[in-house]
Formats: structure tokens, C-alpha cells, sequence
């Protein structure tokens, strides 16, 4: 299976990646109306964790033996049979934050602008490569096996 890679190294902490995610889960997907018109505001599922010199992006690594599964009451979380990722199904989402607390990496986190509920990385299902690896610049970001 394919997943995303961090090149801390590489990453400048310029927040391209927290963009254009947020871009690809908006409605319109046009950036002025993403950031200053769409209600409930659409959430990047990618953050840059930053401490001094030290930058890098984190998202659902999308783990092999996922907590969130087991963990989720609804059923919301699963793993699709083509891609192997690890989705939310958010309307079964019930917004109990199980998956929440038991995640590793502390990266699913709540959506709170419109109906409750969890908010992870879907690798931009249906696309060739997730955008946040399309446009880093740097290439601090990376897709591979």
C-alpha cells in the first residue's frame, strides 16, 4: 500500500500542505471562497507541527493494525478494500471521539463547524497522489510504497 511519507529535513514549515488540503475538502474548491465564504468552513486534514528550526507535516498514517477501527462504535471508520487507507464514513460518524483517544499519532481530530464529527486524511480519495504531496515545494512530502 502506498502512503505518506515526511521528510522533516526537507519541510520549511510553510503550510502549503494545511492549504491546499483544505482547498481539496472544500465545496468550491477555489481558495478565496474556501477560506472566506464557505460555512461549515472546510478543515485541512494535514498539520505542520512546528517547535524552533524544526517543521514537519502530520497526518493519518493509516496503520496497518489501526486503533481507530477497533475502536469506533458506528462502524464510521473502515479500511477500503482497493486502497488499503483507513476512512471515515461521515455519515455514520456519530462524534463519540473514540477514535479520537485512541489514536497514536493524535491526528483525527473533530470537526466542530458543522455536524460533530471526526475529520482524518482520505489521501484525496480518487486522485492520483494526495495534494498535499502534489504541492510541496520542497518535496518534504512524498507518496510511495
Amino acid at each position: 500500500m502506498k502512503k505518506i511519507v515526511i521528510r522533516e529535513e526537507y519541510c520549511i514549515g510553510c503550510r502549503l500542505c494545511e492549504i491546499h488540503c483544505l482547498v481539496q475538502h472544500s465545496k468550491s474548491k477555489e481558495i478565496i471562497k474556501a477560506y472566506k465564504g464557505e460555512y461549515p468552513k472546510p478543515m485541512s486534514r494535514v498539520r505542520v507541527e512546528q517547535l524552533h528550526h524544526l517543521s514537519f507535516a502530520m497526518q493519518c498514517r493509516h496503520c496497518e493494525d489501526a486503533p481507530c477501527l477497533e475502536a469506533c462504535l458506528s462502524g464510521a471508520m473502515h479500511r477500503d478494500k482497493k486502497t488499503g487507507a483507513v476512512l471515515c464514513d461521515e455519515d455514520k460518524c456519530v462524534g463519540c471521539w473514540m477514535c479520537i483517544m485512541v489514536c497514536p499519532f493524535g491526528v483525527i481530530e473533530r470537526n466542530t463547524e458543522g455536524k460533530k464529527i471526526a475529520s482524518k486524511c482520505d489521501l484525496c480519495t480518487g486522485q492520483e497522489k494526495p495534494v498535499c504531496v502534489k504541492n510541496c515545494p520542497n518535496e518534504a512530502i512524498v507518496y510511495e510504497e
